[in-house]
């Protein structure tokens, strides 16, 4: 190093201990090594954040106390530090943590060698699946969509002119009963429930094949200040209390208003009718640290995350997992098609959508835009 450079700005020279430090302090991945006994050696940054436990109380622990009671990944380490092999598992691992939820995650465990030739211990490599299985829950609703949009378009054409005829013919028998004749509560009856059925064709089509979206700058500050407004006056006598934290930084994004306004309609909608009596319901919007939405040929655009939380009844895992499949509903009216529709919204502005929910506590769900 030369008098007068800066010791903080002067490269690490390959090799050197304290680049593997940082390197290990950075990376998005838990490292955990173990010696020969399967004592805790190294516990990284990454491996606290998803195990939730410092690495002051991890060091020294022997790795059957650590990871009691989850027997897939207490095979993988069998496997490296008893067997001398290297194994991965990509699918069945939920990495339970005192505090949190399991979390699923791919773990590589492989021996570690001294110079020797000689088994020193093993080592983890842990990688957070979370946001892969939510892309893959993404695209699996997507599938159903576009396998009903096909639906939609062969069905909607052959209902929609023998039901206009039915009820056409409804109205011509109404004006032809007498205003006193005790059939024409049949004849208004046929024509309600014609319009009916009619508004959940369109509501059908609406999904299979929506209109294109008509992008401009939106204010989403002032598209979800006006629902929460309506809302309000809904919810009057119900004793809920809506709570709006809008960060104000946050620009215009890039959307449709007309269906950006449907989409926060109907989600704080549902928090609204999930509760039954007082309650309280969240409406959040930041900038996600997590998440980039990266197009070819363009930079990366920061996302916009709006979270809706309320205090209702919330749903059961078997419920969620029906959730957004058109038709299934948990409400005692409704077509079963709103949630279906939002995540519709959601993939023609290119961004995501996320549930989660625990019976008798409430839901919440965030809804990820991109900026640009």
């Amino acid at each position: 190093m030369k008098p007068g450079d800066d010791p903080m700005s002067t490269p690490l020279p390959t090799g050197d201990p304290a680049l593997t430090a940082l390197v290990l302090d950075n990376i998005d991945r838990a490292v955990i090594a173990l010696d020969r006994s399967g004592q805790v050696t190294l516990f990284n940054p990454a491996a606290e954040a998803y195990l939730g436990k410092a690495a002051r109380h991890a060091l020294g622990r022997h790795y059957e106390e650590l990871f009691a009671g989850q027997e897939a990944l207490l095979y993988l380490v069998h496997a490296a530090l008893r067997d001398g092999r290297s194994i991965t598992d990509d699918e069945s691992i939920f990495l339970q943590r005192p505090k949190a939820a399991s979390l699923p995650v791919s773990v590589y465990a492989a021996p570690i060698f001294s110079r020797r030739g000689e088994q020193d211990g093993a080592v983890l490599i842990i990688r957070d699946l979370s946001r892969v299985r939510e892309l893959e829950e993404t695209l699996r609703r997507a599938d159903q969509l576009a396998m009903l949009a096909t639906l939609a378009a062969g069905l909607a054409h052959e209902i929609k002119n023998p039901l206009g005829g039915i009820k056409g013919a409804a109205q011509l028998l109404a004006m032809e009963l007498g205003s006193d004749s005790p059939l024409r509560e049949y004849t208004r009856v046929m024509v309600k429930e014609a319009e009916r059925v009619n508004g959940i064709i369109e509501e059908l089509m609406d999904l299979g094949k929506p209109r294109p979206a008509l992008m401009r700058e939106v204010n989403l500050a002032r598209i979800l200040g006006d629902i929460v407004l309506l809302q309000k006056e809904a919810a009057r006598g119900q004793r809920i209390d809506f709570v709006l934290s809008l960060d104000p930084s946050i620009p215009p994004v890039q959307g449709d208003e007309n269906l950006l306004t449907r989409l926060f309609l109907n989600l704080i909608k549902n928090a609204r009718e999930a509760i039954d009596g007082p309650g309280r319901i969240e409406i959040e919007s930041k900038i996600s640290a997590e998440y980039h939405l990266t197009t070819p040929g363009n930079r990366p655009s920061p996302l916009i995350v709006v979270r809706i939380r309320d205090t209702g009844c919330g749903m059961a895992a078997e419920e969620l997992e029906r959730i957004f499949t058109p038709y299934y509903t948990t409400k005692n009216t409704g077509s079963g098609l709103g949630l279906a529709i939002c995540q519709k919204i959601v993939e023609d502005h290119r961004g995501f959508l996320k549930l989660a929910s625990t019976p008798g506590e409430g839901t919440e769900i965030s809804v990820s835009l991109p900026l640009r």
